[in-house]
């Protein structure tokens, strides 16, 4: 959310803020930068939220893996600093680093206006080098909204009109500030929430919960039926209201809607006019379809199309093969040695891209603080590989695809692989955030492509943290990875960041 304001932030996990506190400094892994230009003028009722979507929809989940972008285009020197919010605090979403928008004199001036405080503007050199350009246009993109399952699986929100909803959730966040629940109240006033559906709404923060009471729009929301929670993050981060129950459908504006993310049911993201709409009609809706009348006639056009969509919103149902050789799993008890720069263990292959740490570890679970429990809990929310737990031994390797453990912060995701006793995990890329958890844990991660080893699960290799090499055992095959980093090598020699 800093780029927002254009300064730098990235996200970061509990040893990284403890060594931050402990130490006075951290580490970071300067990332290449590109620049995205916002191309044609925004169409009239566009929200930032459907800009955030295109871009999702154009670039997909790994699209700035681990980049930083920053932001050009007249339709940026046209956005507020809430607007700015909303496309920043996304940027995990697209697998980046951070998107930075570089602060016009309307931003400074409105900064200024919030905080008391005169800021100067920062901008790039003339002479800045980015690793490439994208652009994308804007200019006749309609209402947008992402299918259960992936940020990325944005489609126009007509392909999805008349899908029937159990509830609705505006905050986190993306979608929780002042000027969105101005937008909700604007749709909710002298409106009803449909019959059966609970509509949650969560300001960001109290001076915003505050501003909302003294100027009526906490009344709007009351007078609708909505259900109001104290400020914070709500079902987005597993607390308060917000998360949803089995088979339970829900148009959100937060930014997450991996499978377990918000609840155990089908979660839509969608910005908060089209969230407000939605739950006025007790069905997916743009405001302009719902102020047309369009309503229960075009839910029972639907209901195919709804019963489709619920089809395709359950979690992807493709297990990789986990027919490996049996065995039990349990916490392995770390060795009272100095930690080896090589391993050779068996194999699973994890074939799936883009798996959430929700997928590893369940924010159900969270409660859990021994190392030692939380590897029972490794991929139970990961279709197909619920039993690893018990099939996983001490010393084996994980390998994976791209963007490996995108999404939230959480430690446990790591942790719990540790809990197991897994000697690696090679993913052909790692969420910017995990990569930095995993290697303050001192767990052996590599990044790199295993496909020309032939490998099955089962098989062994041997690994050199420090060359790269990686070697099927039973064939010879050789490929290389990246070796550890002068940093990573540190911290993991130490058994850990923490540890001196």
């Amino acid at each position: 959310i800093l780029g927002s304001i254009g300064a730098f932030g990235q996200g970061m996990g509990d040893q990284d803020i403890a060594y931050a506190f402990a130490a006075g400094r951290v580490w970071f892994r300067v990332a290449p930068t590109v620049r995205i230009f916002l191309e044609g003028t925004r169409p009239a009722g566009i929200t930032a939220k459907d800009i955030t979507l295109e871009l999702l929809r154009k670039l997909g989940a790994r699209g700035l893996l681990g980049y930083a972008a920053e932001m050009y285009g007249d339709a940026v020197e046209e956005m507020g600093v809430s607007d700015r919010v909303t496309v920043a605090s996304m940027a995990t979403e697209m697998g980046g680093i951070i998107i930075l928008f570089p602060p016009n004199q309307a931003v400074i001036d409105e900064l200024k206006e919030i905080t008391g405080n005169t800021y100067d503007m920062v901008s790039a050199d003339e002479d800045a080098h980015y690793e490439k350009d994208i652009m994308i246009d804007i200019g006749d993109i309609e209402p947008l909204i992402s299918l259960p399952g992936n940020p990325e699986k944005a489609v126009p929100v007509n392909e999805v009109a008349g899908t029937r909803i159990d509830s609705a959730f505006i905050g986190s966040c993306t979608d929780g500030r002042y000027e969105d629940m101005k937008m909700a109240a604007d749709i909710l006033k002298g409106r009803t929430v449909a019959p059966g559906v609970v509509l949650k709404i969560v300001p960001a923060t109290d001076e915003i919960w505050q501003r909302c009471l003294e100027e009526g729009i906490v009344d709007t929301f009351k007078k609708a039926g909505a259900l109001l929670g104290n400020a914070g993050c709500a079902g987005c981060a597993a607390g308060q209201v917000g998360q949803n129950g089995p088979g339970e459908v829900t148009v959100s504006t937060g930014n997450r809607n991996f499978p377990g993310k918000q609840g155990q049911g089908h979660v839509y993201l969608a910005s908060p006019a089209v969230v407000a709409a939605s739950a006025v009609a007790g069905f997916i809706v743009t405001p302009d379809d719902m102020a047309e009348g369009r309503g229960p006639g075009a839910a029972e056009e639907k209901e195919g199309k709804a019963g489709a969509v619920k089809e395709s919103r359950a979690p992807e149902a493709k297990a990789a093969s986990a027919a490996g050789p049996p065995g039990a799993g349990g916490p392995a008890e770390a060795p009272g040695r100095e930690a080896p720069t090589a391993v050779r263990g068996r194999v699973w292959l994890v074939n799936k891209d883009n798996i959430d740490t929700d997928m590893i570890y369940h924010n159900r679970h969270l409660a859990v603080t021994d190392i030692n429990e939380m590897g029972q809990h490794c991929f139970g929310n990961l279709k197909g590989w619920e039993d690893f737990p018990h099939k996983v031994k001490a010393g084996d390797i994980v390998i994976t695809g791209e963007n490996f453990g995108a999404g939230s912060s959480r430690q446990h995701a790591v942790d719990c692989f540790k809990s197991l006793g897994v000697s690696a995990v090679i993913a052909a890329s790692f969420g910017a955030i995990y990569e930095r958890n995993a290697i303050n844990a001192a767990l052996p991660i590599m990044t790199g492509d295993l496909s020309g080893l032939g490998l099955g699960d089962g098989d062994l290799i041997s690994v050199d943290f420090v060359s790269g090499d990686v070697r099927n055992e039973a064939t010879g095959a050789a490929a290389k990875v990246k070796p550890f980093s002068e940093v990573q090598l540190d911290i993991y020699r130490r058994g850990g960041l923490l540890n001196k």
